[in-house]
């Protein structure tokens, strides 16, 4: 069953859900299992969603903006004995399919309707579905109150203009009508220490290798914990965003298994989780793999534990551990290793060992992008460079003999205690999707920020004296050039002040109205 009906899935699609929205057999998931998945899109597919999305998207933090070619599935399986069944059991999963990341607020959704959708009928799903078309927009930085079956979820979507790593407190009301209001204390974020605690030691190593997009392999023993543990690694690097592709449960009926496990070429720049023993075979010659037991928080201090060779995972019953022969590039920091275990003794929360690792891992990866960001922003040319009647100047070109030269004055060693080679793992970084990726987004912003300045440049020139002193022909291809521009600014949201459009226009109205009629006619039937 589709809801809302209407909606259009193509065959390639419907059968990747399928066999993703259920559990591999010998993951012996009973009672109710939740978990997420991520398939690509299909190709060629006009989507009038993403329009709307868009306007959303450019106000969120880069590592919560929606990837268009792909979308998640949330899912809720239950699995319980039922002798009148002709299989003895009861098996459904109730899936969300949804392009936003927001995997926190779904699970929460799901939890609310899946067991009641269990035990009622398909009419139970059309009353959900017109409750989330009550829902507002997902605005960034707006506290949100979306309803869903007699219940009020209150929640706030971050923005980029939020300091990282700090989530502003959604209060939970009491409300004066009847209806039991939610409060989320996140939208996406899953809980990191308990997702790391199996490899508890090696939290820095699987930050490097998740910062320098080296192929990784989670195997779980059920797609909740391959899952979790997945998007834990790839928000590990926020505020960076994770530019590869990665597979929260990944099965060997996905549409990109031969892809991914073919062993004619290097393993790609993936994070996968999986849970089929097959895998072990298939994924043997990957160079990282995490195999995780079963997620428990630990009651005592876990053991040390050695990173395992890669030989040594002969089948997926192999002792829980890293298997890898990658060498780190930086020295371990112990001292976040003992406030964890001093936590674990103390018996403190989950939650607030989460937000101690999130802390780690946010001020190791500032330490290490500060730098390029500095670098980066010297390769803007001067405001005295722009002029209004040149096209804007260009960026300077990133040059790797440069950067390396800033390090030695203003390295991560500024912000970061951690002795190593930290050189190295920038060499090693220049290559990988990661940093293409952030080095786009910025040149994308830093280009738009020249052509904003050029547009306030024209608008502080008096255009109208400009144009009287030149030609009709000039004049003119001067009124489509700065026409053009508007259209520009409204087109790439370029970061430019109302008030300058509005003065801009009113320059093109002016100079129209110092031309003959004739040309007047022409140019405001050419409205756009």
């Amino acid at each position: 069953v589709i809801y809302p009906p209407h909606s259009k899935l193509t065959d390639k699609e419907k059968t990747n859900i399928c066999y993703l929205s259920f559990p591999d057999s010998n993951s012996g998931c009973l009672g109710d299992t939740q978990f997420c998945f991520r398939f690509r899109r299909s190709p060629g597919r006009k989507v009038s969603l993403c329009c709307f999305l868009d306007q959303w998207d450019r106000d969120l933090p880069v590592y919560l903006k929606k990837d268009p070619a792909y979308y998640y599935g949330y899912v809720y399986f239950r699995q319980v004995r039922d002798k009148s069944l002709k299989r003895g059991y009861f098996q459904k999963s109730l899936v969300l399919i949804s392009k936003l990341p927001y995997v926190h607020l779904f699970r929460t959704m799901l939890k609310q309707i899946a067991p009641e959708y269990f035990e009622k009928n398909e009419a139970f799903l059309e009353a959900v579905c017109s409750d989330v078309d009550r829902w507002p927009p997902p605005a960034p930085g707006r506290i949100l109150h979306l309803p869903i079956m007699g219940i009020i979820m209150k929640l706030r979507i971050p923005t980029y203009r939020d300091k990282p790593g700090t989530t502003p407190i959604v209060q939970n009301m009491h409300q004066a009508d009847a209806q039991i209001s939610m409060a989320l204390p996140t939208v996406h974020e899953v809980d990191l220490f308990r997702c790391f605690c199996p490899v508890f030691f090696h939290i820095q190593m699987l930050w490097e290798l998740v910062l320098l997009g080296e192929p990784l392999v989670v195997m779980a023993p059920s797609p909740s914990e391959s899952s979790e543990t997945v998007l834990a690694l790839v928000s590990c690097i926020s505020p960076l965003k994770y530019c590869s592709d990665f597979r929260p449960y990944f099965t060997i009926h996905d549409s990109e298994f031969k892809e991914y496990t073919t062993r004619t070429q290097a393993p790609p720049s993936v994070i996968l989780g999986v849970t089929n023993p097959f895998f072990a075979k298939t994924l043997q010659h990957w160079p990282h793999i995490i195999r995780i037991g079963d997620i428990k928080l630990p009651g005592e201090v876990p053991k040390q534990v050695k990173v395992k060779k890669l030989k040594n995972l002969k089948t997926l019953d192999s002792k829980p551990g890293v298997y890898t022969s990658y060498k780190p590039y930086l020295n371990k920091d112990e001292e976040i290793v003992k406030q964890l275990q001093k936590g674990i003794q103390q018996k403190r929360p989950t939650e607030a060992q989460s937000v101690i690792l999130r802390r780690y891992f946010l001020e190791l990866t500032e330490s290490f992008i500060i730098p390029l960001e500095r670098y980066v922003a010297s390769l803007m040319p001067l405001q005295k460079c722009i002029s209004p009647w040149k096209s804007p100047p260009q960026l300077r070109q990133f040059s790797q003999d440069d950067f390396m030269k800033t390090l030695e004055k203003a390295g991560p060693q500024l912000t970061s205690g951690l002795k190593g080679d930290w050189i190295g793992l920038y060499r090693h970084f220049l290559k990988s999707p990661n940093f293409d990726g952030w080095f786009r987004s910025r040149q994308k912003e830093m280009t738009q920020k020249l052509e904003a300045l050029h547009l306030e440049a024209l608008c502080n020139e008096n255009l109208v004296f400009w144009s009287q002193k030149h030609t009709e022909v000039e004049t003119v291809d001067l009124v489509l050039k700065l026409k053009n521009k508007l259209l520009q600014a409204d087109r790439e949201q370029l970061p430019v002040k109302t008030e300058t459009l509005k003065k801009l226009q009113t320059h093109i109205n002016d100079i129209i109205l110092a031309l003959p009629d004739d040309l007047q006619d022409i140019l405001l039937k050419t409205g756009t």
